[in-house]
């Protein structure tokens, strides 16, 4: 098989929660132990970072390899999903895994991965292991796919253990209470192994520090100890923060190129991980710095608050559950634009009242399907946002919703591009 047959294998033979949902879902990991005994456990032979989280995993993970790998490191990146091509998944030091890897590692173990009837994760994460052993890395940034304790990627035995906040998302598989899906991304924390919280719930805080409690482990709230001061948001670009660590400024005028005002909290979450893991791997501050600012350039982060053009304004963002689409509406509020057009698609098995209770009522709504089998009918979502008093029209593709939006938007006019990742796939 070449790349492109070898994908299309993997797409349409085994099944795959991002395009198929629920049916893919497997709850043990029975399968993951089998596969990694296959291949003589590749991940019990490289150093790990762990993360997980309901938003932000992917954007500190994307932090922290830069930084790694500014300092020197031969950092491996493993996150989820891709946009463009399956190879974004798999990165050591920014690039993408080799074409004739996919290929030849597949061709390898395809009759081993039929009789175990792996996932599209699994394989995925199997892979992924196998490459940053073969290939010697320092380190490896490991993001979790949707969970925690029943993840595939929770056969690791990390460094440092990370968990963004807790939100409501994936609940048909997690649980209806973010109590429950706490639970979930604690399963993360191992024995021995420190664990840092991203934000502090008071809700939930208590199931972390007794996890932490029976495995021994170290536990920190970055925003106990960490604060990101804005400092300035002028540039189109960049925004400029001061770090204060115990009330006391610990770093200047750091540049992230990350604009979501969200991207706050992942900053010292990255910042808390990085202050743990310095003295070890000879992380100084001016590695920190050029890291940080460099996160999109090293890594090739895309979709978070991403600028797409000016005049009009365009910007498109990957956050698709209640919480990512708060902060998106009120960066959205902030900006200062004669009409917003929204371009917006979902998928079938969320439930989407809620996110549609909160968006701009004076917006021009374009409704739209990705290309995927999970995506909600275009028509139905109209149907469906117009209780809400959300009007707009229905289209039979992401490219021809936002190809009418760039028709009909003026020059002192926002277009914006959201509601899933795989709506954001199709235009970035």
């Amino acid at each position: 098989m070449n790349y492109r047959e070898t994908i299309d294998y993997i797409f349409k033979q085994l099944p795959m929660y991002q395009r198929i949902g629920k049916a893919a879902y497997k709850a043990d990991l029975n399968t993951s132990i089998q596969l990694l005994d296959y291949l003589d456990n590749p991940e019990k032979k490289f150093i790990s970072i762990h993360i997980a989280g309901t938003n932000g995993k992917g954007s500190v993970s994307h932090m922290i390899a830069s930084v790694l790998q500014t300092a020197g490191l031969k950092t491996g990146l493993y996150t989820s999903p891709h946009l463009k091509d399956f190879r974004e998944r798999i990165r050591i030091n920014g690039k993408v895994i080799n074409k004739n890897y996919v290929v030849d590692f597949i061709e390898l173990n395809k009759t081993a991965f039929e009789k175990l009837k792996l996932s599209f994760f699994e394989m995925t994460v199997g892979m992924a292991f196998q490459y940053f052993f073969e290939n010697k890395i320092d380190i490896a940034v490991i993001e979790t796919g949707m969970g925690g304790r029943l993840d595939s990627t929770n056969l690791i035995n990390p460094e440092l253990s990370i968990i963004t906040n807790i939100g409501l998302d994936h609940t048909q598989f997690l649980g209806e209470t973010i109590e429950k899906i706490a639970v979930e991304k604690a399963g993360i924390i191992k024995k021995n192994t420190p664990v840092i919280i991203g934000e502090t719930q008071n809700q939930i805080r208590n199931i972390f520090i007794e996890k932490a409690k029976l495995e021994n482990s170290q536990i920190l709230f970055a925003d106990q100890n960490f604060e990101a001061e804005l400092i300035d948001n002028k540039n189109i670009y960049y925004n400029i923060f001061n770090i204060k660590k115990n009330g006391k400024l610990f770093l200047k005028n750091i540049k992230l190129p990350l604009k979501g005002d969200y991207q706050s909290k992942n900053l010292i979450t990255s910042v808390q991980a990085l202050n743990i893991l310095a003295d070890k791997f000879g992380i100084k501050n001016e590695h920190i710095f050029e890291g940080i600012f460099k996160t999109v350039e090293n890594t090739a982060l895309m979709g978070r608050w991403q600028i797409l053009k000016q005049n009009p304004i365009t910007i498109c963002d990957t956050g698709h559950n209640i919480d990512g689409i708060k902060y998106i509406v009120n960066q959205i509020s902030n900006f200062h634009f004669s009409k917003l057009h929204f371009v917006i698609g979902v998928v079938n098995d969320k439930n989407i009242d809620k996110i549609l209770k909160i968006l701009p009522k004076e917006a021009i709504y374009y409704f739209c399907k990705a290309k995927i089998p999970r995506g909600l009918n275009a028509q139905i979502l109209k149907e469906k946002a117009k209780i809400f008093n959300l009007d707009g029209k229905a289209y039979n593709s992401v490219t021809t919703a936002y190809q009418s939006a760039v028709r009909s938007a003026k020059k002192t006019d926002m277009i914006f591009i959201g509601g899933s990742t795989f709506i954001v796939a199709e235009v970035v």
